[in-house]
């Protein structure tokens, strides 16, 4: 498949896509007229890609630019992100909760340390004032 971007451009989609494994037959695609800005050539042409991934049933519908071949790059481009962020959000997940764990048994610095001793001897002579003289 040709579009009208950059070859660097178009190799770098390819390559996320095989390593998403997204097939160009797994896609859907549709050209919708567009609508808003962009006078007669929008109106009377059909340049807003609309993409279904069938297997995730992810869609996503691209009218950002007035030529459809663009549209089309793009819209493959919105799609590859948005699965990659539906495969890579679960690890993030799991990697975020890990982290977590790994900052609560890290041991403090030196300073934060002396820093939570003098509040804790503050609140302590506090409480000692609020005591009662026997």
């Amino acid at each position: 498949m040709v579009f009208s971007v950059s070859t660097g451009k178009e190799v770098a989609l390819k390559t996320k896509m095989a390593l998403l494994g997204i097939k160009e037959v797994d896609l859907e695609e549709k050209f919708i007229r567009s609508s808003g800005k962009g006078g007669q050539k929008v109106n009377k042409s059909s340049t807003c890609v609309y993409l279904k991934h069938k297997p995730t049933g992810i869609e996503v519908k691209c009218q950002k630019e007035r030529s459809q071949c663009l549209n089309r790059f793009l819209a493959r481009r919105i799609l590859v992100n948005k699965i990659e962020s539906l495969v890579l959000g679960k690890k993030a997940e799991e990697q975020r909760k890990i982290e977590k764990i790994r900052r609560q048994k890290r041991k403090r610095s030196k300073r934060a340390k002396e820093k939570m001793l003098r509040y804790k001897k503050m609140r302590s002579e506090k409480k000692n004032l609020r005591k009662s003289p026997i």
